[in-house]
């Protein structure tokens, strides 16, 4: 079955109203001046607007997946939505801090970079302008009476920072106080996936 650039818009923090998720720590960095958006990075078992169904298993086996990024400090994601599956780090907007589910909503940090990027969603932001997550990932999707399903051969590659999002509820808040495989992931991080699926099993 073959795989698709599949990329999702999400509002984070609808209405711009968000919990709070910062620690101590953040709350100093953003006080020195750093800029932390908060909110819902994607949801789980909800038609989006694009019409898929990200079940809820596949979305919580990539997010382990992807906290090996996050851990490394490897989760980077551009401003805007690229027409391809790497990530160009000259192009690098922001960097995902924390990622974690809330029942079927998975809930992330991310923090603003000092790059030519970074400054232009600082300067939209301060502007009041609210900004959607958006998440890009290869894979399969069938059609069913549901709607379009996204297949077990899900792989997550980055969020990234758009205007317009789709799914439910996932506007980032900002908090005062076609490529190959092998260009995406690598080898540890393919070896991580099958350690991953190993252990589940």
């Amino acid at each position: 079955m073959s795989k698709f650039l599949l990329r999702e818009f999400h509002a984070l923090c609808e209405g711009g109203i968000c919990q709070d998720f910062l620690t101590e720590a953040e709350k100093i960095q953003v006080t020195n001046g750093a800029m932390i958006l908060t909110g819902v990075m994607q949801v789980a078992n909800v038609k989006n607007g694009n019409g898929r169904i990200y079940p809820l298993e596949v979305l919580k086996r990539e997010m382990q997946n992807y906290m090996k990024l996050v851990r490394e400090k490897r989760a980077l994601g551009e401003l805007d939505h690229p027409e391809d599956s790497v990530i160009n780090l000259k192009n690098s907007s922001h960097m995902v801090t924390d990622i974690w589910f809330d029942e079927n909503k998975m809930m992330g940090k991310i923090k603003i970079l000092d790059t030519p990027s970074g400054d232009i969603a600082k300067s939209l932001v301060n502007s009041g302008v609210q900004l959607g997550i958006s998440s890009r990932g290869l894979g399969s999707v069938k059609e069913t009476t549901e709607g379009t399903v996204v297949e077990h051969d899900f792989q997550l590659i980055c969020f990234d920072l758009v205007s317009e999002p789709s799914s439910p509820g996932a506007f980032m808040h900002l908090r005062e106080s076609k490529q190959r495989e092998s260009n995406i992931f690598t080898k540890a991080d393919k070896i991580n996936r099958i350690l991953n699926s190993i252990i589940k099993e």
